[in-house]
Parts: structure tokens; sequence; C-alpha cells
């Protein structure tokens, strides 16, 4: 009695429940997609800092060099022909054009493909045309000289530079060899003798002059009355008349200058003789030749008249 009476006030049994959860794999939300941008983002990372290497180790002119190589050509066609009037920049294929040659004439539609900052084809064929002149000049000016005694002893007084002007040819001085008077703007007779055969050389071509006086950087006694900038430009001008003199059409001259000591044949030694020099540059082209050489009784009037 008493164990049934046990039994009956006892709560009645729950029944255990197993619940079982699966858990899904975190695949489809995070699998391997992140390796790869990762990846992509590394490989990125990697080429920049590459390139501000590269950039780091070459100059203006590589830099310019490399820019050029990867830029596309441009193509640019007519402005404002056929297909370039409508709304989103073309209305339809049967619309009247205005090409030179018309869709039912005979010719080729043109288009204007861009020529580079170097310059087109007439430029470069000008350059290569005065880069063939100087060089034929330069062998004949050698010759000339080693033909003669007297002149052949100055050879190496004569220095030839291709400048971003131009030819450059230096009549230089040395130790024992001088152009002018101690001083002055007088030219002796060996200098003037070797500057009537630049001129003979030079008188025949389309190519604009420029003279230039240097000085070394001795100073004057008394600077007051005469000084390094006077020297110069009064020899630039001794030597533009001596070439004047010699045939040189005065039309050719483009500009003479004097610069004293400021452009130093040795930059090391300013007072080295050898920055007492005439130079005479032999410009460049630029598109039209010059024009036709004047008699030199007309040159000499036209200076006249300049004065």
């Amino acid at each position: 009695m008493a164990s049934a009476a046990k039994k009956k006030n006892e709560p009645p049994v729950r029944p255990i429940i197993v619940k079982k959860i699966v858990e899904e794999g975190h695949g489809s939300h995070h699998g391997g997609a992140w390796k790869v941008a990762y990846a992509d983002f590394v490989t990125a990372m990697m080429a920049f800092f590459l390139l501000m290497w590269i950039l780091g180790q070459t100059d203006a002119q590589k830099r310019k060099g490399l820019a050029d190589y990867f830029t596309p050509t441009l193509v640019e066609l007519k402005q404002n022909s056929a297909g370039s009037n409508g709304v989103m920049g073309g209305d339809s294929i049967v619309s009247a054009d205005n090409y030179p040659n018309r869709a039912a004439q005979t010719g080729n539609q043109a288009i204007t493909i861009p020529t580079s900052a170097e310059g087109g084809p007439s430029q470069g064929s000008g350059r290569d045309k005065d880069k063939e002149r100087f060089e034929r000049l330069k062998k004949t000016l050698v010759q000339r000289m080693e033909a003669s005694a007297a002149l052949k002893k100055l050879k190496a007084h004569v220095r030839f530079t291709d400048t971003r002007e131009g030819l450059r040819i230096d009549l230089v001085d040395e130790a024992d060899f001088s152009m002018f008077a101690v001083g002055t703007d007088r030219l002796l007779p060996q200098a003037r003798n070797l500057l009537g055969e630049v001129a003979l050389v030079i008188e025949g071509l389309p190519n604009d002059i420029i003279v230039r006086g240097h000085t070394d950087a001795l100073p004057y006694a008394n600077g007051r009355g005469m000084n390094n900038w006077l020297l110069s430009s009064a020899r630039a001008e001794a030597t533009r008349a001596a070439l004047h003199d010699s045939g040189v059409g005065i039309v050719r001259f483009a500009r003479i200058e004097g610069v004293a000591d400021r452009e130093p044949y040795v930059p090391g030694d300013r007072y080295d003789p050898r920055n007492r020099r005439l130079s005479i540059t032999l410009a460049w082209t630029k598109g039209d030749p010059a024009p036709s050489l004047p008699p030199k009784s007309a040159a000499a009037g036209a200076a006249g008249n300049q004065r």
C-alpha cells in the first residue's frame, strides 16, 4: 500500500528527447574566393612598387620614352563629317557628308593622324640634310687647312661640336696662339686667314649663323673703359665683319653675342687661355631654306642702310 501510494505521488516520467543538430559547412559563405582576391591585391601592390622603383631609377628622358611607348596612337577623324552631327555623335549611313571626295566619287576619304611632338617628316628630313651638310663642311674645312702650310698649324685650334643650336665651330686660343691682339678686337693676320677659309666653306649653305665672343676671367686693370663683356662683344662683331668681307651675306647672321667668361671652354679653370675663343654656329634649318644670298655689293649696301 505504501509503495503504491509513493508511486502515485511521484511526478510522471518525462520522455528524453535527443535533438541532433547538423551544422552545414561554411564553404558557401567563406570559401576560397577571398584568397583569389587577396592574391590579386598582392600582385597589384607588387606591380605598383615595382613601377615606383623603376621610375626612381630613370631620368626624365627615359620616362618620356616609356610613356610614349605605352601611349596608343590616336587617330582623329575629320571634324563635322558624316556621322558626327547626331545626338550621340552620328545619325545615319545615308546622311550627306562633307568629305573632299563624296561617297559616289572616286578617291579615298582621308583621316588625320597627328604627328608626335618631335615633328613631322619635313623636320626630320631637314635635320638629316643639315647633318649631311655639316659632315661635308667638316671634311672640306680640314682638307683646305691641310692644303695650306700656314693654316695647317692652326688645325689644332679648330674644334667642331654638335649642339642643340646646330654645328658649332670653335676657334680656340692657346698659350702660344691668339686670334686677337692682346686686350683688343683687332684680328691678327693668321686668324683673319683662318676666318677666310671658314667663310669660303659656309657661304654656300642656307643655315643661319650665330657668332659668339668668349674671354677668360682675367680682369682689366681699369674696368670702367673696357671689360670682358665689351671685349667679347667687340670681338664677335669683328668676326662677323671678317666673315662678311669674305663673302658671307649679311642676312645669314641671326645673332652676334658677347658672353665674356660665362661659358668657359675649360670650366675647371676660368683663367685658362683656351677660354678665349670665337664660336661660329651653323643653326639647324627651320622649315623653308634661307633666302638666296644677295650679291656682295647689295649686301654691303644693306649693311650700310642698317647702320
